[in-house]
Formats: structure tokens, C-alpha cells, sequence
């Protein structure tokens, strides 16, 4: 029962063609979640897209706390509950049209490639994939498993979504396009109906019906939101205000907004910040410690301190008075943000801090991006000549022609860019003090 649910598993990415290699080597729903590249690679998954579509939908079963048990026991009923739930309609654009025009097989090859395409990025942040519905797709953030962020992972999945399925093309080179809704409300989640694809969980509420409306008044290659997704996403993600809008089955008219891209915030506190920060009361003495440690740092004696504590504790809050503090005084202050969202990307707060700290801008040209990044090495004491093609190739910046594509393998790249980070840190410390602060997920 249970390989028959990793094979159904594989046919639903398209991957069918490994179920053998499942099979021989005995991998069922329990393992899933240990498997690493190495393993998909040693078992027979040569091609590098195909361990990493794996992987991403190991991620997303992962996140899901019942995913074995779905896999093995896919009629587990389930009670009805009342939640939050923020809902994505996705549907392509233009599928009659090419119904019409390509051959069946061609079209199916077409929809399969657009419905892996689009639940690889959804389950990517942790979104459940309810159902297909040929060219549409319905998605669930908040649901089987909630986070506190709901509205922030549906986002960042719908832009990902728009990205990817815009890489896809038809038979002819012309590229795909989708369209997406998004709304937040209330609803009642029910039990598992249905049998094999008929499946899918009932939701009774107006969030589903809106987000299927407001996808229909989405431009191609855009992702509309509901007021109450705004609310949720405002100072992380920038928007245009669309008309008020008149959709069926919705009494009165609905203020919606066409989502753009995330902001330049670091985080969801930093977001908060430009509405204004409540003042510090009763952490006198967790203040008073950190600072002692700081004067300590500033003696030469390096100081690491964990502020340790549940969810809204206030220890971003505690942080910001440091920062507030120690920028009163010459010194450096290096601040580096994990994320949930980039769990495959180990150097990601890295890179941020690289960007932020050379002054990029959205619209700056690589060229410029480089002229940046060589004067942010130089005012560390490195050579620019020789570490600006290795941090440049780990920000993802072309050479442009000034520099020659690296000649190095991956392991020898990898140290070499450790030990310019390592470097550029040495460096900022010899001219004053630095203050490193590490926010986790």
C-alpha cells in the first residue's frame, strides 16, 4: 500500500518513469523526508532537474505533518474545522486556444508540464495543493498545517508561480502564462470527499469563491490580491491599486490589488517598523547585558551572545535598541536574516547582506552592480581584481566582460569564497568595531 502511494506520488510530478528505482531499493512514504541529492543520485536520478523537482516535493510532503499518512491512507477522514485559510486560483491562459490548436498529446504534455511547474513552487512555501482542475489549479495556505504567515507564502508561491510558467513554452516557442487570485478569510475546512482525482477537501466560505473571481479579472502573467491579503502583506510586498471591482456572487463592490514584487524590507519586524515602533519596557537588564558585551567587543575581546525565545517575545525588538545604540558611536553593523522561504539556499542571508551593503538598487545594470561591489572589497582592504569574480558569481552577477569565468571546480570555488567572506569581516573589523547580528527563521 504504501510503495503503490509513492508511485501515485511520482506519477502526479511526472516522474513515473523512477517508481522502479523506488521500488528495487525499497524506499516507501516513511523515507522520503531523509532522502538527500546523494541518494536520489545513487539510486538512478541522473538528471539534475528531476533530484531537484524531487526534492522540492519531498520539501513540500515534508512541511505537511500528515504527508506519510496521506500516502498510505489516502481515505483518512478528516473533521470538519474552522480556520483562516488564504486561497489561490490558478489557471493558465489562452489553454482553449491551444486545445484548439495543438495535438491532445501535445496538449496533455502542455498541462502536465504547467501543473509540476506550478505545485513545485506552491508546496516549494509550504502550500497545499487541493486540486487540479485541468488547466486551473486550487491551492491552500493555512491548511492541513498553519503557519503565521500565510499571506506572506501564497504570495512569494504566486510570484514563483508567474515566473516559472512563463519559462514554459508551446510546441512553437511561444510562451506560457498564467493568471492568479488570492484571497484571505474565514472558512470551514471539511473531511476528504471523493475518490483518487476526484478527491479534495471541502471549504465552505466566500474566500475560495473570490479568489477564483479575482482570477478571472487578473491580466496574464499577473497575481491579484483581496483588501484583506493587502492588509496582511502591506510593507513587505509593493502593489497597484487596481479599480473597484464587481464580481459575481460577491455583494458590493471589492477593492483589489494586482501584486508586484517583494520590498527591499529585510523582514516582516522591519515592515512593521515603518508604521512605527512601541517603546522598550522591562528589558533593562537584557539591554544592559548585550551592551556590556558590546564594550567588552570594543576592547578586542570578541563577544557571541543567543537571545533565546518563543515567537514575539520581542528579541527583534531588543535588537533594534542595540543597533540604535552602537550607531551612536563609530562601527559596523552586519545584519543577517534567515528566512523559511530559501531553506535549499545556505548562503541567501549572505547574499542580502552583500546587496544591502553595496547599495544595489532594482534598476541598477550589472556593470553597475560590479563598480559597487569592487569598491565595497576595496573599502575592506581586498583586491578587487581578485575577489570581485568569486563574489560576484556567488551574488549571481555576470562578469560583463572585465573578468574571465572562474576556472575552478565546485569544492575549490566554495572554499575560496569562504575565505573571502572570512576576508572582507577581517577586514571591516580592522577599521572599528563590528557588530554581527544573526536573525534566524
Amino acid at each position: 500500500m504504501i510503495m503503490d502511494g509513492v508511485e501515485a506520488w511520482l506519477k502526479s510530478l511526472g516522474l513515473e518513469q523512477y517508481a522502479p528505482a523506488f521500488r528495487d531499493n525499497a524506499i516507501g512514504a516513511e523515507l522520503l523526508a531523509k532522502l538527500t541529492a546523494e541518494d536520489l543520485k545513487e539510486i538512478g536520478v541522473a538528471a539534475l532537474g528531476h533530484r531537484k523537482k524531487l526534492l522540492d516535493a519531498i520539501a513540500g510532503l515534508a512541511a505537511q505533518s500528515a504527508a506519510p499518512e496521506l500516502l498510505s491512507t489516502p481515505n483518512r477522514p478528516r473533521e470538519a474545522e474552522r480556520r483562516q485559510l488564504t486561497v489561490m486560483f490558478v489557471d493558465l491562459v489562452e489553454s482553449t486556444a491551444l486545445a484548439t490548436q495543438l495535438d491532445p498529446e501535445e496538449m496533455q504534455d502542455i498541462l502536465k508540464a504547467y501543473q509540476n511547474t506550478a505545485a513545485g513552487d506552491i508546496t516549494r512555501y509550504e502550500g497545499h495543493v487541493a486540486k487540479f482542475m485541468g488547466d486551473g489549479i486550487l491551492a491552500y495556505f493555512g491548511w492541513p498545517r498553519a503557519h503565521e504567515d500565510e499571506a506572506e507564502r501564497a504570495a512569494r508561491a504566486a510570484l514563483a508561480v508567474v515566473d516559472s510558467i512563463g519559462k514554459l513554452k508551446t510546441p512553437e516557442g511561444k510562451p506560457l502564462a498564467c493568471r492568479i487570485g488570492i484571497a484571505t478569510g474565514l472558512v470551514v475546512v471539511g473531511e476528504l470527499v471523493g475518490e483518487g482525482a476526484a478527491r479534495e477537501e471541502t471549504v465552505v466560505g466566500e474566500t475560495p469563491n473570490l479568489a477564483a473571481r479575482l482570477q478571472q479579472r487578473a491580466p496574464p502573467g499577473a497575481v491579484v490580491v483581496s483588501a484583506a491579503t493587502r492588509r496582511l502583506l502591506e510593507g513587505l510586498f509593493e502593489f497597484q491599486v487596481l479599480n473597484a471591482q464587481v464580481l459575481k456572487g460577491i455583494s458590493g463592490s471589492v477593492q483589489v490589488s494586482q501584486l508586484l514584487r517583494p520590498t527591499a524590507v529585510e523582514s516582516r519586524f522591519e515592515a512593521r517598523r515603518a508604521k512605527g515602533v512601541l517603546p522598550l519596557i522591562g528589558r533593562e537588564q537584557e539591554l544592559a547585558l548585550l551592551l556590556d558585551r558590546w564594550e567588552q567587543a570594543r576592547t578586542s575581546e570578541g563577544q557571541v551572545v543567543l537571545l533565546l525565545g518563543e515567537a514575539g517575545i520581542g528579541k527583534s525588538r531588543i535588537a533594534l535598541a542595540v543597533r540604535k545604540r552602537v550607531r551612536q558611536e563609530p562601527s559596523t553593523i552586519l545584519r543577517y536574516h534567515g528566512s523559511p522561504y530559501y531553506t535549499q539556499t545556505a548562503l541567501k542571508p549572505v547574499i542580502e547582506q552583500f546587496a544591502r551593503a553595496a547599495g544595489f538598487e532594482r534598476d541598477d545594470s550589472h556593470s553597475l552592480r560590479l563598480d559597487k561591489l569592487e569598491a565595497l572589497l576595496a573599502h575592506a582592504g581586498q583586491d578587487p581584481k581578485t575577489s570581485t569574480p568569486v563574489l560576484a558569481a556567488l551574488l549571481g552577477l555576470p562578469g560583463d566582460g572585465r573578468y574571465l569565468p572562474l576556472d575552478m571546480t565546485p569544492p575549490v570555488l566554495r572554499a575560496r569564497t569562504f575565505e573571502l567572506l572570512l576576508a572582507q569581516l577581517v577586514g571591516l573589523a580592522r577599521q572599528q568595531p563590528v557588530l554581527v547580528i544573526v536573525i534566524g527563521r
